[in-house]
Formats: C-alpha cells, sequence, structure tokens
C-alpha cells in the first residue's frame, strides 16, 4: 500500500462467537496495513469472547439499538444532518425503501445512518458493511449523507431472506460487493444485471490456528459400548442448521451401534432440541456444552469421529453459506457429514471427502451416519482428502489478498 488509510466497518453485532469468519478478515485487513474503526448496530451479547477478537486493534463505536432509547442522541443527529445536502438526497430513498418496508426496523435504520453520519470516525474515508440487509441499510444511507463511497460483504441469511428489489438497490449503490459462496455470487450478479462489480471470495481459515491435527484417532467401528463413536456439530440452535433432522437421523441408527453425540452452540432452540432428544429416547447419548471459545471447539474437534451438520433451506429462505465450523473440521482432518445446499458442495463431494446428503432426509443422514461409524478407515480416508483440500484452496490469505486489492483500487480511482 502507498498510503495507509482508514476503513469504517458496519456490523450487526461485535464481537459475536458465532461470526469468527468476519472477526479474521477484520484481524487480517489489519495487518495488511488498513485502518479499521469498527460501527455496531448492537452490542454484544455473548458471554464469551474467541482469542482473536481481542487481538483486532480497531476501536467500536456502537450506534443507538432502538432509537427510542436515545432520543436526545438521535434528535442531535437529525438537526446536524438538515443543513447537509447529502441529507436531502438521502431521504428520497429512504421513503422509497419505506414505501415497500414500512416497519420500525427501516426508520431505525435511517436513523442509525443520521448518528453515524454525524459522529463519523476521524479520519475514516471510506464505509464497508458486513452483511447486505441491516448493516448495508445503515451504510448506504450513511453514504449518502456523508457522500463517502460504500462497499459490502454479502454472506448468506442477509442475501436469502432480502427481498430481490431491495437487493438490487444496494448493489447498484455500492462501488463492489463480494460474497462467500458462488450460488450467492450467481444471485447477486444477477441482481446487478450483469455487472463486473459482484465478486466470489471465499473466507476460507486461518491455517495459523487450526494448525494440522497430528494425533491418532481411535479405529473405533461402534461396536464395543466402551468405546462409542464421537460426533460432533457446532452451531446455534437456530432452524437452518437442521439439527432436528440430526437428531431424528440419530435415533434411526441400529441399536448394535455405540456413539455419543456433542453438541456445542447455544441458540433460542436449545431447550427444544433437548426435549426432542428425550422424545426420541436418545438424551443420555448426548452432550450440551453450549458456546465454546475458538480453542475449546478445535480440542473437540480433535477429539472427535465425525462432524455432522444437517443445513437446511428454511420457509423464509433463510440458509447457510458455507458453514465455518465445516471447513474448521475438515481442517482437522475430521470427515464431515452434510447436506446438498449452498455452497456446501464447493467444500464436501459425496464418497471423495465427505458425505453429502439432501436436506430434511433424515433416513438418508441416517445412512451415511451408520456408514461412517462403521468403518474408520474410509473415515481417515475422506478426512485427510478434506483437509487437503481446505489446506490448498481456503487459506483466508486469499480472501484478505483479494479485498486489499478491491480497497486499493479504489483509493487509486480518486487520486
Amino acid at each position: 500500500m502507498t498510503e495507509r488509510r482508514k476503513i469504517v466497518v458496519v456490523l450487526k453485532g461485535y464481537p459475536r462467537l458465532s461470526e469468527t469468519f468476519i472477526a479474521q478478515e477484520l484481524l487480517g485487513l489489519e495487518r495488511a496495513g488498513f485502518d479499521l474503526e469498527l460501527v455496531a448496530l448492537r452490542r454484544p451479547t455473548d458471554k464469551k469472547r474467541h482469542p482473536v477478537h481481542d487481538e483486532i486493534k480497531a476501536p467500536v463505536h456502537y450506534l443507538p439499538e432502538y432509537l427510542h432509547e436515545e432520543p436526545a442522541r438521535v434528535a442531535r443527529a437529525l438537526l446536524r444532518c438538515l443543513p447537509k445536502p447529502g441529507f436531502w438526497r438521502a431521504l428520497p430513498a429512504f421513503f422509497s425503501d419505506l414505501w415497500r418496508d414500512s416497519t420500525r426496523n427501516r426508520v431505525r435504520r435511517f436513523g442509525q445512518a443520521m448518528v453515524l453520519s454525524t459522529e463519523w470516525p476521524k479520519g475514516g474515508e471510506w464505509l464497508h458493511a458486513h452483511f447486505i440487509h441491516t448493516p448495508a441499510s445503515v451504510a448506504r444511507y450513511a453514504s449518502m449523507i456523508t457522500g463517502i463511497g460504500w462497499t459490502c460483504s454479502a454472506h448468506a441469511k442477509d442475501i436469502w431472506t432480502s427481498p430481490e428489489w431491495e437487493l438490487a438497490g444496494k448493489l447498484a449503490g455500492t462501488r463492489w460487493t463480494v460474497t462467500c459462496t458462488r450460488t450467492g455470487f450467481e444471485h447477486l450478479r444477477h441482481l446487478a444485471g450483469g455487472k463486473p462489480h459482484v465478486h466470489l471470495s471465499y473466507h476460507g481459515l486461518d491455517l495459523s490456528r487450526f494448525g494440522p491435527f497430528e494425533g491418532n484417532r481411535q479405529a473405533s467401528d461402534g461396536s464395543d459400548p466402551a468405546h462409542p463413536v464421537t460426533i460432533v456439530s457446532v452451531g446455534r440452535a437456530v432452524e437452518k442448521k437442521g439439527f432436528d433432522i440430526l437428531l431424528r437421523a440419530l435415533s434411526l441408527l441400529p441399536a448394535d451401534l455405540h456413539w455419543r453425540f456433542v453438541h456445542i452452540g447455544g441458540g433460542d432452540l436449545l431447550k427444544t432440541l433437548q426435549a426432542l432428544a428425550s422424545e426420541l429416547g436418545i438424551a443420555e447419548k448426548i452432550v450440551w456444552h453450549g458456546s465454546l471459545s475458538q480453542t475449546e471447539v478445535l480440542q473437540q474437534y480433535r477429539d472427535a469421529d465425525i462432524f455432522a451438520l444437517a443445513c437446511r433451506i428454511t420457509a423464509d429462505g433463510d440458509r447457510d453459506g458455507l458453514p465455518n465450523v465445516i471447513v474448521e473440521a475438515s481442517s482437522q482432518a475430521l470427515v464431515c457429514l452434510s447436506t446438498n445446499i449452498s455452497g456446501i458442495p464447493e467444500l464436501l463431494a459425496d464418497g471423495e471427502n465427505g458425505f453429502v446428503v439432501p436436506p430434511e432426509d433424515p433416513q438418508a443422514l441416517a445412512a451415511a451416519l451408520e456408514k461412517a461409524i462403521r468403518d474408520p478407515a474410509l473415515r481417515k480416508q475422506l478426512g485427510e482428502a478434506a483437509e487437503r483440500k481446505v489446506r490448498g484452496h481456503f487459506d483466508h490469505q486469499t480472501s484478505i489478498r483479494q479485498l486489499k486489492d478491491l480497497f486499493e483500487s479504489e483509493w487509486r480511482s480518486v487520486q
């Protein structure tokens, strides 16, 4: 870089345990020479932090989560915005959006954008949003008010649960957008009218934190009750993760197979899943850990024999992209079982480096689990193949270099 420039990054919440891919990107950009200032729409709710969060040096600025909680701050921002020509350019865009989406959430995002515009971080010369739904709404309005250019990283839920009219409007305003799966890329490229400013950029993994697993996993085949096969899964207890499907699949396994299931993560459906496990008669075989730090999760991968995640597409379109936990588990030569939605087949190929089954199919998942449990040699073969793919194609440094080039090209264009 010829000149160090500051990027203001808008996030939905920070820090969040479930968004390690964002944290590793922020740290990577800092190490690449960028100054960052983080702006979050809400304060953290997780009780733990990952080590990567403590390594990020960027200060964090919190906007009013709800406008009525800080009325004086919002009123002050409005008064300061009124003389700005950009405010009067942003207002028609806001009312046009409000006409189509008459919700308090829409009003909240415009209010947050006003606050951001009037409390603009000193030295900030660019605006970047993580997620193309609510953070991008704030970034878009703030860009109009301030006249400062903006860009966006789109992921999964934010793409598939946003109306196409809104995505198209944001894509028309952003200088460029990156997204992390080919399915998301093709969808956004279509909505952008084929313009070349949408880019595919896999998050990848910080392989310095996920060094090769050098231990030896047990060769258990599920026949010995003293040595059950350990199946681990990591993810919030929410509908799109398909944990109900996974529990049903586990309940279909033959009685002569000995296994234990370890779940890591919080989430609103945790109690519902625990009740389902009791109903299915498998509760005594399950350990519910709750949220763990990245270091603790890594150890769980190394202690396990199989990783499983039954991702699905929900009724409102919500889905995962390529879950980072599958990349993490694969980096430890841990065989992974998942479904053929979104970006998962971009990493896992059934029978080549993992098991891939249709979503919403407990029977198919149970058959794959039984095969994996009974055949430790196959688990080892597929797990090692997945690790080779991760280490060869999913190093997050590739994404950092791509983002670095994109940011620098923008600054060169305005010099």
